[in-house]
Parts: C-alpha cells; structure tokens; sequence
C-alpha cells in the first residue's frame, strides 16, 4: 500500500478502535439490537443530510447490494459482537475480532480473480489460529457464557470477512454514497428486529452519558469510520484493508484497562503477538525484506 493508504488505515484503526469501549458502556445499560440500531441509524441519518446538502441521492438500482453489505458489515457482525461484549471483555472483543483477515484471505481466494491464497497467507492464517487458540485457551473451562461470547465475536470475523470483500462492489461509487447507502439499508432492517425483540420503548430512559456514548459510536465510529474505510477501499486491496483489525486491539485494550478497569493479561498480549505474526506474513513487506 501507499504511504496514503498506510495513514487512511491507522486513521481507521483509531476510528474503529474505541468502538468496542463504546460497546461495553452501552450494554451496561441497553439490549445489543437496540445498541446497534442506535449506532448505525444516527450514522445513516447524519451522512443522509450531508448527502442531501451536497445534492446528491443514493442510486436506486443500487439497493440489492446495500442490503446485502449492510447485512455482513453492519447487522450480523455488529450485533454479535455486540452481544459478545455483554459476555467477555472489550479488550477480548477487539482481539478475536483481528483475525478477520484469515476469513478474507480465504474467503477471497475463491471468490476474486486478484486476492488469491499464497504460502505468505497460509502461514499468516495458521499463526492467526494459533493465536486465536492462545487467547481462547484455559479460560474457555470457566463456563458456558465466555466461550458464548468468544464464538460470537469469531463468527463476527467471518462476516466482516464476507463483507469487506462485498464492498468491492462499491469501488464506483463515492465514498459518502457508499456508506450513506450502506448504513441506511442496515438501519432498515434494524429497526423492526429491535422493535419485535427489544421492544425499546419499554426500556428506561438512558441517562446523559449513555446518549453521549451513542452519539460517539455512531458519528465518530461509524459514520466517519466508513466513509475512511470506502476511500481506503478505493485504493487498496481488502486483505491489506483488513489488516486494520490487527490495529484495533491495542487501543480497545488500554481503553478497557483505563476507563473499565479491564485486566490486560498476558495470556492476551501473548495471544495477540502470534496474531501479530499471522498478520504481517499476510501482508508479506517483512519476509521480501528478509529476502533482500
């Protein structure tokens, strides 16, 4: 990638990073479908009215695949990790979600004709697995309910993987039309679920620092977030784009350490470490350098 691209990614991870602390305060307080609607339907109508105010309109013929992509990117994989964090810790969210780029690697290798599997990757992904197995490992006998959170959050990684290779289809399109079309067919689909499951309006009124949390997730980590990540897509492929999740962790870590109170064990850091590993044979820049 480009000295660009590089910027646009860390960017990104600093956008996305926090998102998992939001996570955890929300939780706290509201059910995940409600949580995540709030998140991607302030988003959607935030980036509708700049939309609107540039004059532009989101293309009809167009809408098949803003549901598809909403659903991989936004539904599915939002809501699970959502429902994860009401089980495991932010820190630990953050981590099991950065082997998304394992899943795009194979799930690209069969479905592009450019993003095709080498021996780079597959040594990438066995490292990924490992790690994700370290950090799973022994806390996995503690019950039921951890190890619900950890799966959930892993089969998040799989649809982040199916829709980041998704959003390929949108490399025509500008970036704030691609997220605005993205986020709006998300929140179409959000709404009646959290209105047969939630049911929000029998819920207590949130208090001030709940309504800030979700202005945060939805605005900064969201609505920014995506029109960031559709310009990264513009000009990189998506096994390097995902490579932001590997950024992530850090931060969503030291968040949860500082705000929450969330142990940072050495279990996680050493977990993230192999992951680390997986990650940059993936990327390739360190064994050609080794070469050279």
């Amino acid at each position: 990638m480009s000295a660009r691209s590089w910027g646009l990614l860390f960017l990104l991870s600093l956008l996305w990073g926090s998102s998992f602390f939001f996570y955890k305060v929300l939780v706290a307080v509201l059910p995940p479908v409600t949580v995540v609607l709030g998140r991607v339907g302030i988003a959607a109508i935030a980036l509708n009215l700049l939309l609107l105010a540039r004059g532009e309109r989101l293309p009809r013929h167009r809408w098949k695949g803003f549901l598809i992509s909403g659903v991989l990117n936004n539904v599915l994989s939002f809501v699970l990790i959502c429902w994860g964090e009401t089980r495991i810790t932010s820190g630990m969210a953050s981590i099991l979600n950065a082997i998304t780029p394992m899943f795009v690697v194979v799930i690209g290798h069969y479905v592009t004709h450019d993003e095709k599997m080498s021996w780079p990757k597959i040594g990438g992904i066995a490292l990924g697995v490992l790690g994700t197995v370290i950090l799973v490992g022994p806390q996995a006998l503690d019950g039921a309910s951890a190890v619900l959170g950890e799966v959930a959050v892993i089969v998040a990684s799989v649809f982040y993987g199916m829709g980041s290779l998704y959003s390929r289809h949108f490399r025509d399109l500008s970036p704030l039309t691609a997220a605005t079309g993205q986020l709006t067919a998300a929140t179409m689909i959000l709404l009646p679920l959290s209105l047969v499951i939630d049911r929000p309006w029998t819920l207590p009124m949130p208090d001030g620092h709940i309504w800030a949390a979700l202005l945060a997730i939805a605005l900064v980590n969201t609505a920014a977030a995506y029109l960031v990540f559709f310009r990264l897509l513009a000009g990189a492929a998506v096994t390097h784009v995902s490579l932001v999740t590997f950024l992530i962790p850090p931060i969503a870590l030291l968040l949860g350490a500082m705000v929450l109170g969330e142990a940072i064990t050495l279990q996680a850091v050493s977990g993230m470490a192999v992951i680390a590993l997986g990650l940059a044979a993936l990327d390739g820049r360190l064994l050609k350098w080794k070469r050279g």
